[in-house]
């Protein structure tokens, strides 16, 4: 099994009314959730890790990734309310505003033993479960306990305007940069955790320090990464009609994540030693998943019939 541990909340889309005015729509969200419904469209066996409310919202993400095939057995219900997101796009890039107080994944608490570690091959997590110190906390718990035995896969997912002490955050992130065995970031992320540093330095001194595999997506100039015996492989991203970008980044980790799987490739040791002809083509197919995930609004990830990849 594969599992995603951290956000699921509700976004406000941008859209339209009938009479042209700014309107918004719900949309089932959260990164690490949609990383859990992306592999599992895909077809991974998939569960997610976190809190998720009984309250309206909290239905709606349940209904949704129960749709998708997700398993919640995993995952905590409270009636703690459901963490909201109002997104606006600027310049292309999305914008959002949280309203996260006393919620239901701000709640989550980690239960040593609740998880059969033996049973998951790759754990992902990251994004704004990270950013308060109890989600952090209970993460880093999670991880202490997966890493024997699973893969940690690690996307900061950076929302600036959730940070409030900006080097306790940098901090953070690296601790959990130095646990993780696949880094994935946006370069935007890239830009506000390292600022000007070529992306070069940053993967060789992330390699030394033993992650397996570090990839920087650039939206429409595709995604680079590096390993330590495949060297550095670029691809490029697909030219596609664009909606919006929500989603997009978490539907590139997922396909990365689900073509390691399928490849054979997932496990610490085998991710250590993949060639650069499979790691391009998982790459690849992560793009191409992204970018189809780009032609339609909200976090929508592919279902296996909708994308084609060769292995």
């Amino acid at each position: 099994m594969l599992i995603a541990c951290g956000d699921a909340l509700i976004d406000f889309v941008p859209t339209r009314s009938v009479e042209g005015r700014e309107a918004v729509m719900p949309a089932v969200g959260g990164s690490c959730l949609n990383v859990a419904i992306g592999m599992a469209r895909l077809g991974a066996p998939t569960g997610f890790v976190g809190g998720i409310s009984t309250d309206l919202f909290g239905r709606m993400i349940a209904d949704h990734a129960a749709a998708s095939n997700v398993d919640l057995d995993l995952a905590t219900r409270s009636d703690h309310q459901t963490t909201l997101a109002f997104v606006r796009i600027v310049e292309g890039e999305s914008h959002y505003a949280f309203y996260d107080a006393e919620t239901a994944t701000r709640s989550w608490t980690y239960r040593h033993g609740s998880i059969p570690f033996d049973t998951v091959e790759a754990v992902h997590v990251g994004s704004t479960t990270l950013v308060n110190d109890q989600g952090a906390a209970e993460t880093k718990a999670l991880i202490a306990d997966a890493r024997p035995s699973s893969t940690i896969s690690f996307d900061p997912n950076c929302r600036p305007n959730l940070v409030k002490d900006k080097p306790a955050y940098l901090g953070r992130m690296a601790e959990f940069a130095g646990r993780a065995d696949l880094i994935k970031m946006s370069d935007v992320d890239f830009a506000y955790l390292f600022g000007e540093e070529p992306y070069q330095q940053r993967a060789s001194t992330l390699l030394r320090q033993g992650t397996s595999l570090i990839v920087i997506t650039r939206g429409s100039n595709g995604a680079i990464a590096w390993h330590a015996q495949a060297g550095q492989i670029e691809v490029q991203a697909p030219k596609v009609e664009v909606v919006d970008t929500i989603g997009a980044g978490d539907s590139f980790q997922a396909a990365l994540l689900f073509a390691l799987y399928k490849q054979g490739h997932i496990a610490r040791p085998r991710l250590q030693d993949i060639g650069a002809d499979e790691l391009r083509r998982a790459l690849s197919f992560a793009a191409n998943c992204a970018g189809l995930t780009c032609t339609r609004p909200g976090a929508d990830p592919p279902w296996s019939h909708e994308i084609n990849w060769s292995w």
